[in-house]
């Protein structure tokens, strides 16, 4: 199982963030998720009805993003943080994309907590660490639905990488193709992020356990262990 691990260069500058992994093993994705289906069915409700609605870029949780995006050289309002694109997504169309029913459950989770969301077959992640950390510019990256295209993120980029290459750009706008998760993946790591867990750290905390539990019924094993700089190490 590869560890997850912040570079130091971007612990120092961005000294509050923390990452839950939540790791599923013996998953089994083509079995019914009511559970799932009720969480997808309560939040549309929930909008069409006003009670709730997604965070947006007056919020203090896409805010954060937007400026961390900023400090790297991206342009959050044109390549989106993924939560802040899927509640948009989701407010203009009412719904959110039924795409399986691990994909669908981070999804839920993420909007409903405004954090952003993704997930890695750990099939195929390769080598011992997958590293948080700037790009130099050389890597490969082939973005997810997208198997004959070859990217290379901007140096300075924060992106997800293994050994191979990168998983996902942006920090967290878009992941890979070679380790987008299907309904026959059986070990997975589901990843939400904060960049401000002294505010936002027991939301972090609320959506990995809802996401825990969503994956428990479907599952041999489910853990959640947290990543974090040095200032937010528990």
């Amino acid at each position: 199982m590869p560890v997850f691990h912040l570079t130091p260069a971007v612990a120092d500058a961005f000294p509050d963030t923390r990452i839950a992994v939540v790791t599923a093993t013996g998953l089994r994705g083509r079995e019914p998720w009511p559970e799932t289906v009720t969480a997808l069915d309560d939040l549309e409700r929930e909008l069409a009805d006003g009670s709730w609605q997604p965070a947006d870029e007056s919020d203090p949780r896409i805010e954060a993003w937007h400026t961390a995006y900023r400090s790297f050289g991206t342009n959050p309002r044109r390549i989106r943080p993924s939560v802040d694109a899927l509640g948009r997504r989701m407010a203009k169309k009412g719904a959110l994309p039924r795409i399986n029913p691990a994909v669908d459950s981070y999804n839920a989770v993420s909007v409903r907590h405004g954090l952003p969301a993704g997930a890695f077959d750990l099939d195929h992640v390769t080598g011992d660490v997958v590293e948080i950390r700037y790009a130099d510019g050389t890597e490969e990256f082939t973005p997810l639905g997208e198997p004959d295209t070859v990217e290379h993120p901007k140096p300075g980029e924060i992106i997800y990488a293994d050994s191979t290459g990168v998983l996902t750009r942006h920090w967290n706008h878009r992941d890979a193709h070679r380790t987008c998760v299907t309904e026959d993946s059986t070990r997975v790591a589901f990843l939400l992020e904060t960049v401000r867990a002294d505010r936002d750290g027991h939301l972090l905390k609320t959506a990995a356990n809802e996401l825990r539990d969503l994956l428990a019924a479907h599952a041999e094993q489910v853990t959640v262990e947290y990543v974090a700089a040095a200032a937010q190490a528990e």
